[in-house]
């Protein structure tokens, strides 16, 4: 299984965190809350994050996940997105991993429903795994 890094966010709820336990790979988790010395990145990664809003654009990313993407050292080292969302949404589903990935120009990797199933457990896993191998770092 490759090495590279995987964040995310999680916020109260907990179902993104429950998502990466799921996974079983390295992962390092963005704190909840404006924090003084946000995370740095030290090596590229892949970004996962859940969708916010209730179905519109206007606060469908974690304030604390632009916070960690507004450091250019973060932006330079993302290599993609993977994001949460509820379909009850519907066109605004999962919509944090477009805007992210829009903004960094980087691929949008994969979309689930809150918690994710053991499928998308499974297909996360391996694409990673897959997306490493194809990406130069």
């Amino acid at each position: 299984m490759a090495t590279e890094a995987l964040i995310y966010f999680s916020s109260r709820s907990g179902n993104c965190h429950r998502f990466v336990k799921k996974l079983g790979l390295p992962a390092t988790r963005l704190p909840i809350g404006r924090q003084e010395n946000s995370l740095i990145a030290t090596k590229p990664y892949v970004l996962l994050l859940p969708t916010y809003g209730g179905g519109g654009l206007k606060g469908a990313v974690p304030k604390e996940v632009i916070q960690f993407l507004n450091i250019e050292a973060n932006r330079s080292l993302i290599r993609g997105v993977i994001a949460a969302g509820n379909t009850n949404f519907g066109d605004a589903y999962a919509i944090a991993g477009d805007i992210v990935a829009q903004k960094c120009r980087i691929p949008y990797l994969y979309r689930f429903e809150l918690l994710g199933t053991e499928k998308d457990v499974q297909s996360v896993k391996q694409g990673l795994q897959i997306f490493w191998q194809r990406t130069d770092n």
